[in-house]
C-alpha cells in the first residue's frame, strides 16, 4: 500500500474554533485539572469539559514536541505530534508545520492505530499521471504561500473512532548569519491547546558561544501573542541554560500558560539567537571524516565605501501602506549612510525619473535633506517599467564609476523595490532577465526586494542570483518599514571585496563556492568540501581579500585530527545507524544542492538544466532530503512494525574535546609544527631586544657595538625618527618586571609595545603588541599576532607569522622586523615582550635619528684592539679566543667612548654576536643621554631633544 502525503506551500489561516474559545475561557477558571490524554485514556475531568469535548469535531493534540541539536551551525530538528480521536467515529486529522524555506526534510513516519507508515524520497518525475496531479492539491511552487521565508508541511490521515495518530518529522538546516546572529526558528502553531507542549534545543558549538538570547514569541499575522510593548523577556516557561561552548533552552508551557498567549492554539515562533567567539583569521575549519566545512566572519574591519542607487516603485499598485512604509524605511536608511558613501535615488512607474542626473551626490546633511523631500514628494501613479528602471540605475552606476576617480576597492550595488510585475515597457521576463545581466557587466551587484502577492518572485529571485546579490519578500500587512531596514542592515556594511578562498588542489575536490565578490558585516562565508588524502596531517588554508585600500592574505595550516575522535552520536535524524553521523558532510550535501539548485535557476540551456537537475537529484536522494526534483512517498511497514519511537540524545559535556575538532587556524594539536614559522630571519643585527640590550651593526668597519638602556617601566623609548624627511619613527614602550637572584638591577625592563608612524604619502600608523596588532590608515583594522597573515596597501605591507615575528615593510625601501617573545612558563622575571630589528634603512635619510636611527648613516672608529684581536675580523664568527682590553676605544663623532668586548644573543636567543659594549646608558656614544630619548607618548614624533610632535 502506498499513501501520497500532501506538501502544501501555502499557510492555514484557519482560526481557533468558538468551542476552543469556551475551553480555553474555562481552563482559566481552572475548572479543568489536566487536557493531556495519555495512551488513548483521558484523565478525569469536569462533566462540563466532558461536555464540551463531545462537541469537538476534530482529533485533539495530546502531545506536540520539537527537539534540535545544533552543532556547528547545522540544525538537526524533529517534531513529534500526537493526535487523539476520541469520536465514536473516523475523523481526519491534520498535522501541519511550517518550517524554514531554507530547510530540507529528511524524513517522515506516521503510526494510525496499530498500522505504521514511513516516508520513501524518490526522485520526482517530469511528467505526472492525471491520476498523481488529482492527489495534489496544486502543484508545488517556490512561490505558493511563502510566508516571510517558511513553507507549510501537511499531512492529513483519517483517524479511526478511539485511537490515535502519531507524526514524526525530520528536517535539516543551515543557519544563516544575519547582522552578527545566527537565529534559529521553531513555529508553534498546533491550532489548538495541547496538553503536553515542549521545545528543547541543544547547542554545540566548539568555538564558544556567545549572545545567546530568547526574545518573545513572534506572531505578526495574529493577535493575542502576549507580547508586552518593550518586552524583551524569553517567553514564560523557558529555561536557558549554557557553558561556553554548549547550550539548552526549553519551553514547556502549561495549558493554562498556552491560553494567555493564544487561545486559538497559534503562539507564534520561538526563536533562538546566537554568536560564536571569532577574530580576523582564516576563520573556523572543522573537519571530520574526509569533510571539512569553513566558516568565515572577520571582525574589527573598517567599512568600505558605497556607491548606491536605489530605484523604487512609485506605480499605482504602491498606493497606501505600501509607499508609506517605504518612504519610512529610506528616511533611516539614508540617515544611515556614511561620509565616504555616494548614491541616488530613481523612482520608476510607467514613467521614470532620476533625483540627480547623471551623477551621483556625496552623503551631506545638505543631499540627505533633499534626498527626503524627493522620497516624502513620490506619488503613486502609472504602471510598472521594471526593465527601463533597472537600465537607467545601471547605466547611472556604471557611467558614474567610469567617469569618476572612484576608490577601487569601493563596493557598487542597486537596490531594486517593486511590488508588482512588469505592466509598462518591455514585459518577458527572460528578456528584462538578459537586458538587467548585460547592463551590470558583472561591475556591481544587484539586491531585490519583493513586497506583496502580486509581485513576480520568480524574477527578483534571479535578477539577484545572476548578479552577486540576494532577494528578500515580505508581506504587505507586516511591518515592512523594519523589514526593509533591517535588510539594508545586512548589506549596508561592506567590509571585504574579492575575497577568495583557496586549498591546495591536490588536497581537496568538490569544494563548494570558495570566490565572493562582497563580504557584509554580521554575515557568514561558508565554504565545504571533500579531502582527497585523508591521512595528511594538515589542510593549507588561504584567504585573500581587498579592504578599501588594503590587500589582506590570510594563510595557515589546519591540523586534521583522526576521524575516530570527531565523531558525533546521538544526532536527531541520523538515529537509523547506518553510519550517516557526519554533521560535516551533511552540511557539504546540503551547501553543494543549494548551489546546485540556484545554479539552474540562473541557466537558459535546457541541456545544462537537466544536468543539474539530476546531479542535485542524485545527490539528494543519497542524503534523504526532500528538495523541488525528489518528493517523499508514505509507505506502509510490515504489519509487526513498531509505531514510530522519537530517539533523540543531547550533546554530552563529557569527551568535548574529543567529540568534535574545531581548529581556528593556527591551534594544531601537539606534534604539529609549522616550521615556516619560525624559519630563522635573516636581517640585520641592528636591534633593541631583551633587557633591552641595543645592537648596531657596522658592516664597513666588520664590528658591532652594543649597550643597555635601564629605563624605567612605562617609559617610551624613541628609536628611528626621520619624521621630516621618509616621515617614519618608531617608538618603543618599556614594560618592567623584577629583577632575576643575585643580579645587580633593581628591576628588568621590555618593550611591550612597538608602534611605528608613517606619514608620507599618506598618514598610518601601527601599534604592536604581544598579542595584536593595529593597523590605523584612516581606517582601523586589529589583526591577532597568533594568525599567520599579510596586509598590503600601495605604501604598507604588514606580514605576520604566526606567534613569531612582524615584518613591516614601507615603500618597499624601509623594512622592520618585530619578533614575539611569548613564555609558556615564565619565571618572575619574565614578561612576554618584543624585540626590534631594521632589516632595511634604504628609505631612511642620512638626518634620521633616534638610539638606533643615529647611527644608521654613520661609521665609527675603533682606535685602538685587544692583541689578540689585531688581525681578525671582529664580528658574527668571532672566536672565543678574543680578551677584552679595558683600554679600547670608540670614536664617535668626535667622541671617545671606553669600550670593551661581550656576547650578544639575538634572534630569539638562536645566534651570538660579538660586539664592543659601551657602558653606562650608552653615555658618549649617543647625542645626549638616554631621557634625552624619551616620548611623551606612544605618537609623539618629536625629532630634536625637547621637541614634541604628533602625527
Amino acid at each position: 500500500m502506498i499513501l501520497w502525503l500532501w506538501l502544501c506551500w501555502g499557510f492555514a489561516t484557519s482560526a481557533g474554533q468558538p468551542d476552543s474559545e469556551l475551553m480555553a475561557r474555562y481552563l482559566e477558571e481552572k475548572l479543568l485539572a489536566d487536557y493531556s490524554i495519555m495512551e488513548q485514556v483521558a484523565r478525569r475531568v469536569p462533566r462540563q469539559a466532558k461536555f464540551l469535548q463531545r462537541l469537538e469535531t476534530r482529533p485533539r493534540m495530546s502531545e506536540f514536541t520539537v527537539k534540535s541539536t545544533i552543532i556547528s551551525r547545522y540544525a538537526f530538528t524533529t517534531v513529534s505530534c500526537t493526535m487523539v480521536n476520541s469520536g465514536s467515529e473516523a475523523r481526519e486529522g491534520v498535522f501541519e508545520m511550517q518550517i524554514p524555506a531554507a530547510a530540507f526534510i529528511s524524513n517522515f513516519t506516521m503510526s494510525i492505530g496499530n498500522k505504521t507508515y514511513y516516508g520513501e524520497v524518490t526522485g520526482k518525475e517530469k511528467k505526472h499521471s492525471s491520476d498523481d496531479k488529482a492527489r495534489h492539491k496544486k502543484p508545488p511552487s517556490p512561490t505558493d504561500g511563502r510566508e516571510n521565508g517558511y513553507e507549510t508541511f501537511k499531512a492529513s490521515v483519517f483517524i479511526p473512532r478511539k485511537m490515535q495518530a502519531k507524526f514524526l518529522l525530520h528536517y535539516e538546516e543551515l543557519l544563516q548569519r544575519r547582522l552578527g546572529k545566527y537565529e534559529y526558528t521553531v513555529s508553534i502553531r498546533p491550532q489548538q491547546l495541547v496538553g503536553r507542549l515542549r521545545v528543547e534545543v541543544n547547542i554545540l558549538e566548539n568555538s564558544g558561544i556567545v549572545s545567546l538570547e530568547v526574545p518573545p514569541l513572534r506572531n505578526s499575522k495574529h493577535k493575542g501573542n502576549g507580547k508586552v510593548e518593550g518586552d524583551v523577556s524569553p517567553p514564560p516557561s523557558t529555561v536557558v541554560g549554557h557553558t561556553k561552548t554548549l547550550a539548552k533552552v526549553t519551553f514547556n508551557p502549561s495549558v493554562v500558560e498556552q491560553t494567555r498567549i493564544a487561545r486559538n492554539g497559534i503562539l507564534g515562533d520561538f526563536i533562538i539567537r546566537y554568536d560564536v567567539n571569532r577574530e580576523l583569521s582564516v576563520g573556523d575549519v572543522q573537519i571530520l571524516n574526509g569533510y571539512f566545512v569553513h566558516y568565515f566572519a572577520p571582525t574589527d574591519l573598517p567599512p568600505l565605501p558605497k556607491n548606491v542607487v536605489f530605484v523604487l516603485d512609485s506605480s499605482a499598485s504602491m498606493v497606501g501602506t505600501k509607499l508609506k512604509q517605504t518612504k519610512e524605511a529610506l528616511f533611516t536608511i539614508l540617515q544611515d549612510l556614511r561620509p565616504e558613501d555616494h548614491f541616488n535615488i530613481i523612482g520608476f512607474s510607467n514613467r521614470i525619473k532620476v533625483w540627480q542626473q547623471d551623477r551621483l551626490v556625496p552623503v551631506t546633511p545638505n543631499n540627505i535633506r533633499d534626498a527626503k523631500k524627493y522620497i516624502h514628494n513620490m506619488s503613486p501613479t502609472g504602471g510598472t517599467n521594471i526593465n527601463g528602471a533597472l537600465q537607467t540605475g545601471a547605466k547611472l552606476l556604471n557611467d558614474y564609476i567610469a567617469q569618476n576617480d572612484i576608490d577601487a576597492r569601493s563596493v557598487s550595488l542597486i537596490i531594486f523595490l517593486t511590488d508588482g510585475r512588469p505592466t509598462v515597457g518591455e514585459k518577458q521576463s527572460s528578456k528584462i532577465l538578459s537586458n538587467t545581466k548585460d547592463a551590470v557587466r558583472d561591475k556591481f551587484c544587484l539586491f531585490t526586494i519583493g513586497i506583496g502577492n502580486d509581485v513576480d518572485h520568480k524574477l527578483l529571485e534571479r535578477m539577484a542570483l545572476e548578479n552577486c546579490g540576494m532577494t528578500r519578500h515580505f508581506q504587505e500587512d507586516e511591518d515592512a518599514a523594519s523589514h526593509l531596514k533591517g535588510f539594508y542592515d545586512e548589506i549596508g556594511t561592506p567590509l571585504l571585496s574579492d575575497i577568495r578562498v583557496d586549498y591546495p588542489e591536490d588536497s581537496v575536490e568538490q569544494v563548494t563556492q570558495n570566490f565572493f565578490p562582497n563580504y557584509f558585516n554580521g554575515s557568514e562565508i561558508i565554504i565545504a568540501g571533500k579531502l582527497i588524502n585523508r591521512t595528511s596531517d594538515s589542510l593549507h588554508v588561504e584567504v585573500t581579500a581587498s579592504n578599501s585600500k588594503k590587500y589582506i592574505l590570510l594563510k595557515t595550516d589546519v591540523a586534521i585530527d583522526l576521524p575516530s575522535r570527531n565523531d558525533i552520536r546521538g544526532v536527531p535524524g541520523l538515529e537509523d545507524g547506518k553510519g550517516d553521523k557526519n554533521y560535516i558532510e551533511r552540511a557539504w550535501s546540503y551547501l553543494t544542492i543549494k548551489e546546485l539548485l540556484k545554479s539552474r535557476l540562473k541557466s537558459d540551456d535546457d541541456q545544462e538544466k537537466d544536468y543539474l537537475m539530476e546531479k542535485a537529484k542524485s545527490m539528494a536522494l543519497t542524503y534523504n532530503f526532500v528538495t523541488p526534483f525528489t518528493v517523499l512517498k508514505m509507505r506502509e511497514a510490515g504489519l509487526h512494525s513498531e509505531p514510530p519511537q522519537e530517539e533523540f540524545i543531547s550533546p554530552s559535556t563529557d569527551g568535548i574535546g574529543e567529540k568534535l575538532q574545531s581548529l581556528q587556524g593556527h591551534k594544531a594539536p601537539p606534534g604539529i609544527r609549522r616550521q615556516q614559522d619560525k624559519q630563522r630571519i635573516k636581517i640585520s643585527k641592528t636591534s633593541a631586544d631583551g633587557d633591552p640590550h641595543f645592537v648596531i651593526d657596522f658592516p664597513s668597519s666588520k664590528f658591532s657595538v652594543c649597550f643597555n638602556i635601564d629605563g624605567e617601566p612605562g617609559d617610551i623609548l624613541r628609536l628611528v625618527s626621520d619624521h621630516k624627511e621618509s616621515g617614519v619613527t618608531v617608538n618603543g614602550q618599556l614594560i618592567g618586571a623584577p629583577a632575576p637572584p643575585n643580579g645587580h638591577k633593581k628591576h628588568r625592563t621590555y618593550f611591550s609595545t612597538i608602534t611605528i608612524l608613517s606619514n608620507k604619502p599618506e598618514r598610518s600608523y601601527l601599534e604592536i603588541t604581544p598579542k595584536r596588532i593595529i593597523l590605523d590608515d584612516g581606517e582601523r583594522l586589529i589583526l591577532s599576532c597568533d594568525r599567520s597573515a599579510v596586509v598590503r596597501s600601495s605604501s604598507l605591507e604588514v606580514s605576520i607569522s604566526a606567534n613569531s615575528n612582524i615584518t613591516v615593510t614601507i615603500r618597499d625601501t624601509i623594512s622592520f622586523v618585530i619578533l614575539i617573545h611569548h613564555y609558556k612558563k615564565p619565571a618572575p622575571y619574565q614578561r612576554n615582550h618584543l624585540g626590534f630589528y631594521i632589516s632595511s634603512s634604504k628609505g631612511l635619510s642620512s638626518d634620521s635619528h633616534g638610539l638606533l636611527g643615529q647611527f644608521l648613516n654613520h661609521e665609527v672608529k675603533l682606535l685602538q684592539e685587544s692583541l689578540n684581536a689585531s688581525h681578525q675580523q671582529v664580528g658574527q664568527n668571532q672566536t672565543e679566543a678574543l680578551k677584552p682590553n679595558p683600554t679600547n676605544t670608540l670614536k664617535v663623532k668626535g667622541r671617545l667612548i671606553p669600550v670593551v668586548w661581550k656576547q650578544r644573543r639575538i634572534y630569539n636567543g638562536q645566534q651570538e654576536v660579538d660586539c664592543w659594549f659601551a657602558k653606562n646608558n650608552a653615555d658618549k656614544l649617543i647625542d645626549g643621554s638616554y631621557k634625552d630619548y624619551l616620548a611623551s607618548h606612544p605618537f609623539d614624533t618629536g625629532t630634536s631633544f625637547g621637541t614634541i610632535n604628533s602625527l
